[in-house]
């Protein structure tokens, strides 16, 4: 049985953009998080990694608003967004990607895109009757957003399909872009490789080094290939049973023995 280290190093960041401290979340009697404490700093990808059932999933779920945790914070900018509505955090600038894709299959590639925009429009139905000009331009404005990403992702020629008609791995790249339709400060991605073939994440890896690269975004990934984990991040935050167990630079987890613990099992 995997056993939990109670103090973990916290590893401390100058100024975080996201500060995530003493965070636990429980349903029932059963403690998801437990006194999780990660900062993240402007333009830094960090990847949050442990077995299954660690609490990854939830974590991200706090961070996004989807659940409220029981005790401890989260700042963005040094700003206090505990217990904030999810549709609030995304307007502040965090968008989220999920571990099952959660794209409207019926809907093409272009429209499931422009959906990530709805935080950014400002115009709403009185607007479009009233000023029909000003709905008018905000649209051409959002649409040409729109096109940048989709140029960016290589999604041209499918812009139009339906998103349900996609293979696996492109029907990611298009949550991806949806994500960053926001314009996000910080992007949270669940799972942005699962199912995917090595080609495939191969590709994704680079998407999401170059937005990084870019644009600056910021990127918090939850991944279980560990080598596009060491490959991409510039620090690694390990949970076991709820708890963060460690945290460092990509080197320094690989030679954790409290890592290797968490996911080989003590030797009998």
């Amino acid at each position: 049985m995997m056993s939990s280290v109670a103090h973990a190093p916290e590893a401390t960041v100058e100024q975080p953009q996201l500060a995530v401290s003493g965070v636990s979340k429980r349903f029932g009697g059963v403690r998801a998080v437990e006194d999780v404490t990660i900062s993240v700093g402007q333009g830094e990808i960090v990847s949050i990694i442990g077995p299954n059932g660690a609490g990854k999933t939830t974590l991200l779920n706090i961070i996004s608003g989807l659940f409220q945790p029981n005790n401890g914070s989260i700042r963005l900018e040094g700003r206090e967004i505990t217990g904030e509505r999810p549709s609030r955090i995304a307007a502040m600038g965090v968008a989220r990607t999920f571990q099952n894709i959660a794209l409207f299959n019926g809907m093409s590639v272009l429209d499931n895109i422009m959906l990530g925009r709805h935080v950014r429009m400002h115009s709403g139905l009185f607007a479009s009757v009233v000023y029909w000009g000003m709905a008018q331009k905000e649209e051409a404005e959002h649409r040409a957003r729109v096109e940048d990403l989709i140029e960016f992702l290589k999604l041209q020629q499918l812009r139009r399909q339906p998103t349900g008609a996609l293979a696996y791995g492109l029907r990611k790249r298009v949550e991806l872009a949806r994500a960053l339709a926001l314009e996000p400060k910080i992007v949270l991605l669940d799972e942005p490789m699962g199912g995917m073939n090595q080609d495939e994440k191969e590709d994704m890896a680079r998407y999401i080094l170059d937005v990084n690269e870019e644009w600056g975004t910021t990127m918090i990934l939850i991944e279980h290939d560990m080598g596009v984990v060491m490959d991409i991040s510039d620090r690694v935050a390990v949970l076991d049973q709820g708890r963060k167990i460690a945290e460092g630079t990509p080197a320094e987890i690989q030679h954790n023995p409290d890592v290797i613990k968490a996911y080989l099992g003590t030797k009998r």
